[in-house]
């Protein structure tokens, strides 16, 4: 396995960072290896991908570069595509220009590492940041700058959970939930993978950089900073196909019952403003309702105020899918008896 020594001003100097070209590069990923974690990433998937394969397949020499560069045989991605982040989030052109700024002599040493073999003589004469600059732009052109807010939303409302998280629990907790293979190991020691790569001692700061695809990486350059890429937990939830309890929408109305449903863990307004699409004022005025109605409690954490269901709650949700079901299970019995089909004996 790979791990981190971590000093502990390293872990003290900590930030979370949001960063455009990271969303950029996880959606890369995404499309390159043709894999999606949950319904609405397969739908995005399913939209972009064509438009992908086409780009792909206009230039005889990008699908091998990026065959080199994604690392799928070794398992390290070429560090020209993953630059630190800057403390503060920069405009995706700003972060773009890093990559096109790279020497080719640097850019060539990546993709030997990356791809664990001589680079094919084709390679040696072309730029190949600059290459690898142009899929990226047009990732983010095409697949993330037409809803870039909804993520941003999404990416800051997980700080807001994760910051939280930390306050209460430290840092073993906030980091042992991060990404797959990740954990606290104690003594300093952070387990970054399961893969066979040779410690590292860090010190400096320890940069956070949740995206929402279901992608994650850790990164770190000539300077101080060290940067570990997450997926977000609410990551481009599909929340439009929530399995919402037709009885509940009827009885609370279909946003105040998508809020309900929810909150079977602690949530802060702006994530539920994320998670729903609903705006702040009508969010707001929903978690009213519902708190007045003992529905839903809330507590502070830090600077954010969580809100989340009670034991009534609870119960009205579960009372309703559970109506639901039986509804669904009816239906299909009566169906299956109209279609003169034996009936399902368990």
């Amino acid at each position: 396995m790979g791990f981190w020594q971590v000093d502990t001003d390293t872990l003290a100097n900590g930030r979370f960072v949001v960063s455009p070209l990271a969303e950029t590069f996880a959606c890369l990923q995404t499309l390159y290896r043709n894999t999606a974690a949950h319904p609405a990433e397969q739908s995005w998937l399913a939209t972009h991908r064509p438009a992908y394969r086409a780009m792909i397949a206009a230039d005889p020499l990008t699908g091998p570069l990026l065959d080199a560069a994604s690392g799928m045989r070794t398992h390290w991605i070429a560090d020209l595509l993953t630059p630190v982040p800057a403390v503060e989030t920069q405009p995706f052109e700003q972060e773009l220009q890093r990559i096109r700024a790279t020497p080719p002599e640097r850019a060539r040493a990546n993709l030997v590492v990356s791809c664990g073999a001589a680079l094919p003589t084709e390679f040696l004469d072309i730029d190949i940041a600059g290459r690898l600059a142009d899929v990226l732009a047009w990732v983010w052109v095409e697949t993330v700058l037409p809803d870039w807010e909804r993520r941003r939303r999404i990416i800051e409302a997980d700080i807001v959970a994760r910051t939280a998280r930390l306050s209460r629990s430290g840092w073993a907790a906030a980091l042992n939930e991060m990404r797959p293979g990740m954990r606290w190991l104690g003594d300093g020691r952070l387990q970054i993978n399961v893969h066979d790569f040779p410690p590292k001692t860090i010190s400096g700061r320890l940069l956070l950089v949740p995206v929402t695809p279901a992608r994650g990486w850790v990164a770190w350059d000539d300077g101080p900073d060290f940067a570990i890429v997450y997926p977000c937990s609410g990551a481009l939830a599909d929340v439009g196909a929530t399995a919402l309890p037709a009885p509940l929408a009827r009885l609370l109305g279909r946003n105040r019952a998508l809020i309900l449903l929810l909150l079977d863990a602690p949530k802060s307004t702006t994530q539920l403003v994320a998670l729903t699409d609903q705006p702040l004022g009508s969010v707001g005025r929903h978690l009213r309702i519902l708190l007045d109605a003992a529905l839903v409690r809330r507590r502070r954490a830090g600077r954010s105020v969580l809100y989340y269901r009670t034991a009534g709650g609870d119960v009205l949700v579960e009372g309703a899918s559970r109506a639901e079901a039986s509804r669904a299970e009816s239906s299909t019995a009566e169906s299956a008896k109209a279609a003169g089909e034996p009936p399902h004996i368990p």
